[in-house]
């Protein structure tokens, strides 16, 4: 394993959790271990591992991406995140309004959507 690797894991489970990486690495098989490299390095180990912007910051603008791009499966991974990012659910209203004005109404609307039903969930489970 190279640095990359070992400091993008240790970020990737300060940011999300033990308890979904833990999932995520058990899941994991010979098919798509390559892609999962990838990801630890590149985003973990590079992108959210430097210390240039803050994690809150980059939570508000990875939420803010993945709703203007339609990548709405992320959302709730990186929603719970925000427990550990330390974005507010007021951050996370406003990064979701640029996104309407910028990329779309539909988009935000629906990242709301998701944003909302996860932290309903996520204090169900406190």
């Amino acid at each position: 394993m190279t640095d990359r690797f070992e400091n993008g894991m240790a970020v990737r489970r300060s940011v999300l959790g033990d308890e979904h990486v833990d999932r995520a690495e058990a899941a994991k098989t010979d098919f798509d271990t390559p892609f999962q490299t990838l990801i630890t390095e590149g985003a973990w180990g590079t992108v959210w591992q430097s210390d240039a912007i803050p994690l809150r910051e980059r939570s508000m603008l990875t939420l803010a991406l993945l709703a203007a791009m339609g990548n709405f499966d992320e959302i709730p991974m990186h929603i719970r995140a925000t427990a550990r990012t330390g974005a507010t659910k007021t951050d996370i209203i406003e990064a979701f309004q640029h996104v309407a004005i910028y990329a779309g109404v539909p988009r935000a609307n629906h990242a709301l959507k998701i944003a909302k039903r996860t932290y309903a969930e996520m204090e169900a489970e406190t």
